[in-house]
């Protein structure tokens, strides 16, 4: 299998992070028995983990227990680093970039690293994921907005556009979440409401705005979590486009259409919303995506697809190996 959505987390020292931000760069506190950790932001807790977020040796053991021959690692979101002074945010990039390769160094044919750019500064970004290419990255990973800036604000359109013309993949996923500090506070509800919105919205954005007509359609661009709410609500946001103008004001075809110029992973966890995935974007459009080593992640990788009926051999085949192989021309 090839799993194209898993996070690693480099062993950053509170030295390094205060020498960016004091108060929000992210450190990995590692517990004496050097096999569990928190992410910290500044001095503030973040997130329980263990040593597969950092410590390679130890993650591709549990790979070969969970039968993975490949795994794509992309920066832990809480990285991004999108709001601090861009020329600060496009330095801590390239360390964390050069940090991933260090990190998939040791197993190349095991693990591969996905960039993190600059995304509030188009001309940093675009160098950045242009030099990380070069330097070894399979392609880029971004946040689904910066701030107030969705993927139809002419920056991220401009960004996806050098990524088409560059031939850099993108894996598009969701932070930030809406809502997070006001209604949704308890029981993971940002994570379990707001990132599936936040993932419908990018998609959105980009098909109601009309970029899809103005970026190249040899861009390869993949969604988290399945694309979130999308495939469950198009059908609501076809009727839209239908029977309101202002829906349709800037998207000259109906928002179906565009699916199948779009990626998502199948981290979706149920066979009814797998079937339904497939059926929206089409089979060669679903990939393997684990959200490894997390806990909200498929913890029996592969299972969900392997074990779907409605799906024939050969397009299990696609979505556990062959699809991540031509998206990133592995």
């Amino acid at each position: 299998m090839i799993d194209i959505h898993s996070h690693f987390f480099p062993a950053i020292g509170q030295a390094q992070a205060r020498a960016v931000d004091a108060q929000r760069a992210p450190w990995l506190r590692v517990d004496a028995d050097a096999d569990t950790g928190q992410i910290m932001l500044g001095e503030r807790p973040f997130r329980p983990v263990y040593r597969a977020l950092w410590d390679p040796a130890f993650r591709v053991r549990e790979l070969d227990a969970l039968g993975i021959r490949t795994q794509v690692v992309c920066a832990t979101p809480v990285m991004f680093g999108y709001g601090w002074e861009a020329a600060r945010a496009a330095d801590w990039a390239r360390q964390m970039n050069d940090a991933a390769l260090a990190f998939c160094a040791a197993h190349p044919d095991r693990l591969k690293a996905l960039s993190q750019v600059p995304l509030q500064d188009l001309r940093l970004a675009c160098a950045e994921a242009s030099r990380a290419q070069k330097a070894g990255c399979i392609g880029v990973q971004i946040g689904n907005h910066v701030g107030d800036k969705d993927l139809d604000h002419p920056d991220m359109v401009d960004f996806l556009i050098h990524c088409a013309e560059a031939s850099i993949p993108v894996f598009v996923h969701p932070w930030d979440m809406m809502g997070g500090s006001g209604r949704m506070k308890q029981w993971m509800l940002p994570w379990l409401v707001a990132m599936p919105a936040e993932t419908q919205l990018g998609m959105l954005s980009l098909i109601l705005s009309g970029a899809l007509e103005r970026i190249p359609p040899s861009l390869r661009i993949c969604f988290a979590h399945g694309g979130g709410s999308f495939a469950y609500t198009l059908g609501r946001v076809d009727n839209a486009w239908k029977h309101r103008d202002i829906v349709r004001k800037d998207c000259p075809q109906p928002p179906s259409s565009y699916a199948r110029r779009l990626h998502v992973d199948c981290a979706v966890f149920d066979p009814g919303a797998l079937r339904l995935l497939t059926e929206v974007m089409g089979t060669d459009r679903v990939m393997l995506g684990s959200d490894y080593p997390f806990p909200l992640g498929e913890q029996r990788v592969g299972a969900l697809v392997r074990e779907a009926g409605f799906l024939s051999a050969g397009q299990q085949e696609g979505i556990l190996r062959g699809n991540a192989a031509a998206f990133f021309g592995l």
